[in-house]
Order: C-alpha cells, then sequence, then structure tokens
C-alpha cells in the first residue's frame, strides 16, 4: 500500500489572505485525515492519527488565539456564540485525548473515532454556520487578511496535543512542551495582527 498524505491547508501555496476560507479548508483538511485514518491498517493508521491529532491541536489553538476573541465583540451574540463553541471544544478534546491513550489497533478504537468525528463535524457546522458567516459579513477584506495571517502565526507555534479543561489558547499554550512557547505564540499572533 503506497504512503497516505493528506494535504494540509497551505500547501497548495494559495495567499490565504480570508481567514474564513483558510479555516474552511482547514475543515476540510481534518475530514480529509479522519478518512485517512479511517481507511489506514497498523503504523499507517498510527501515522495518520498523529498527524490528525496535531492538526485538531494546532486548528483549535489558531482559533482561540485568533477568531474567538473577535467573535465576542465583533458581532451581536458573539459572546454566547464562543461559549457554545468552547463547550464543543471542550467534549471533543476529552474524547481525542482519550483515543491518545489509546492503540489504534485496539477494538475500542474505531468506536472512539467515530464518535470523534461526529463531534468534530458537529462543531465545525456550528463554527461555519454561526462564526464564520458573522466574521464574513462583519470586517472587511483587510481584516480578514490579518487574521489569516494570524491564524498561520499561532499556528507556528500552537502545541502538538489538546489539553481538555484548557479551551483558552494562553492556558493551552502553557501546558505546551515549552513554557516559553505561550509568549512565542502571543508575540507572533500580535505582530501579524499589527499590534
Amino acid at each position: 500500500m503506497s504512503e497516505l498524505h493528506t494535504p494540509h491547508a497551505g500547501d497548495d501555496m494559495a495567499k490565504d489572505d480570508d481567514v474564513v476560507a483558510l479555516l474552511m479548508r482547514q475543515h476540510g483538511d481534518i475530514r480529509n485525515l479522519f478518512d485517512e485514518v479511517e481507511a489506514a491498517k497498523g503504523e499507517e493508521r498510527r501515522d495518520a492519527f498523529r498527524r490528525l491529532v496535531r492538526l485538531l491541536a494546532v486548528h483549535e489553538t489558531a482559533e482561540e488565539e485568533v477568531v474567538h476573541p473577535f467573535a465576542r465583540k465583533g458581532f451581536p451574540g458573539g459572546e454566547q456564540v464562543v461559549k457554545e463553541r468552547l463547550a464543543e471544544e471542550k467534549a471533543a478534546k476529552e474524547t481525542l485525548s482519550a483515543l491518545d491513550e489509546t492503540d489504534t489497533d485496539d477494538p475500542k478504537f474505531m468506536p472512539q473515532l467515530l464518535k470523534l468525528r461526529k463531534d468534530v463535524q458537529a462543531h465545525a457546522r456550528a463554527e461555519e454556520r454561526y462564526e464564520f458567516t458573522h466574521i464574513r459579513r462583519s470586517t472587511d477584506a483587510a481584516n480578514l487578511a490579518a487574521m489569516a495571517k494570524a491564524i498561520k502565526a499561532a499556528e507556528a507555534m500552537a502545541p502538538t496535543r489538546p489539553h481538555p479543561g484548557v479551551e483558552s489558547g494562553a492556558k493551552n499554550m502553557a501546558l505546551g512542551p515549552v513554557a516559553a512557547l505561550m509568549d512565542r505564540t502571543k508575540d507572533a499572533v500580535r505582530k501579524a495582527m499589527g499590534k
């Protein structure tokens, strides 16, 4: 069997000058990686799952650092929208952490993976409907581009594992493997946002 490789947002060298388009492509990448994990066996499944864990952690951290702060202030009802997304993220991180401790050959793995996939897809649909749509309606192209740049900066510093019960970017980064990661991430995001 040939080695599977799931493309990631940015692999196609697109400009990524719209945060919503970037995040939507990442949602597609996540769906593709779930497919890859489900289709693979043995070491290939373990490798695909490790990449899925990292992509989910990176994506959520980037949203926590950039998207949620904008949504809280950027449109009416944004605070409640973010609160609901954070609750979904917490549940998904708990399932993901349990899965991360389960061998991919364990009979319990696939049922847990399918539950995680269902939860992640429901979360992504809610983000797209309640957050992304409002973001695009609430700001201009320059701000969409600035947020896209900040998402990419946050991803460069994101942890490789999710931490359940920690749904703020700052707390998530503090639990990363290097304490300075938190400060570097904040600095990278602020620089990317021109702050």
